[in-house]
């Protein structure tokens, strides 16, 4: 689980303004960090199919954030995936 004060820096190093926090950048930068949280948990709990489920749906829900910024702005999206590691 992400804590509130990690939650705070992502968002401040993902945002593009001063109160950004629903930017697409600022949203996959924070499911990414949820889905690296649970990849680790997954590691030690391998039967947790509850949360795994959860996490499928992140990585759905932050595909389709990454293809709607794709759409948008291709510049933002490969500058984004860049920065965090994305494969694609």
């Amino acid at each position: 689980m992400i804590t509130a004060e990690r939650k705070k820096e992502v968002i401040a190093q993902y945002a593009t303004d001063k109160d950004d926090t629903g930017s697409p950048e600022v949203q996959v930068a924070v499911l990414s960090e949820r889905i690296a949280n649970l990849t680790e948990h997954f590691k030690a709990h391998v039967k947790d199919n509850h949360s795994r489920r959860g996490m499928i749906k992140m990585v759905s829900q932050r595909r389709g954030l990454l293809d709607y910024l794709k759409a948008k702005d291709v510049k933002r999206y490969e500058a984004l995936i860049a920065r965090l590691g994305l494969r694609r």
